[in-house]
């Protein structure tokens, strides 16, 4: 039924949500989050939106009237901002007429223990890409930045993404392998998220993605292609950062530059 997330009633949650169980995408910013949402939202049971930016979201409860009023109905600002953001899934996802609802805003990696607190049936998918890729990709988006703070950046997501997911059940999906063996790799996901594989989840460009602006999402000249391309090489440049690189160790990854990369 439109507006009911999969697998809802077998999940624990807050009787006050309606949405029970959102999907969220952890990532780093220019890590192919872009790619992976317009697969997933080519699904015709699954609604994956532009960027929401959730945590921009803020209630205002002025202190002389409206926080007794609220505190009588055991509502604090943090819940009500907390209800907002499941008023504006449910309301998403009821007009997409889909069952399953995914946010890939790369910020949420620096929220979600808030989502976990708002949503405790949420489910999330890790998104990882090469720290190198992502700084290579960051770096063009980019070029007035020195690389030193590209590398800044990226080091403030790679950190929250393996915070996160250390303390989380996820599924985790590699961009490298995504873009390498897409079927294979959305198969499995379909299957971590309770439904059917669709073949026209590649076709990506023949859909209506919605928004696609600069705050949004990353619609460069590869997505907008409507094609999964060949991944690029990795820069030959060593990472400058030795955080990112004790992460790219962690996250199972070499540090030379055989490993394949594209932009997202």
């Amino acid at each position: 039924m439109p507006g009911e997330d999969a697998g809802a009633g077998e999940l624990p949650g807050r009787s006050d949500r309606l949405v029970r169980s959102p999907v969220f995408v952890l990532s780093s910013l220019r890590s192919g989050s872009t790619l992976l949402r317009v697969l997933l939202n080519s699904h015709s049971g699954v609604h994956a939106p532009h960027e929401l930016h959730l945590r921009t979201l803020r209630v205002q409860v002025p202190k002389a009237l409206g926080e007794p009023a609220m505190a009588a109905l055991g509502l604090d600002q943090r819940e009500l901002e907390h209800l907002l953001w499941d008023r504006l899934l449910d309301r998403e996802l009821r007009r997409s007429g889909k069952s399953v609802i995914v946010d890939k805003t790369p910020a949420n990696v620096f929220m979600w223990e808030r989502i976990v607190e708002c949503w405790p049936a949420a489910r999330f998918i890790v998104l990882l890409r090469h720290p190198a890729a992502i700084v290579d990709s960051l770096a063009r988006a980019r070029p007035e930045m020195p690389i030193e703070k590209v590398e800044r950046e990226v080091l403030g997501y790679a950190v929250a993404v393996e915070t996160a997911r250390k303390q989380l059940t996820t599924h985790l999906v590699r961009y490298e392998t995504l873009v390498a063996s897409p079927a294979i790799v959305l198969r499995d996901l379909c299957a971590s998220l309770g439904i059917a594989w669709e073949p026209a989840m590649l076709e990506y460009g023949r859909f209506d993605h919605g928004a696609m602006r600069a705050g949004l999402g990353d619609w460069g000249e590869r997505i907008r292609s409507g094609r999964i391309h060949e991944p690029r090489h990795l820069p030959a440049a060593a990472l400058f950062s030795s955080e990112l690189r004790t992460l790219v160790h962690a996250w199972g990854y070499p540090l030379g530059g055989e490993t394949a990369s594209t932009d997202s």
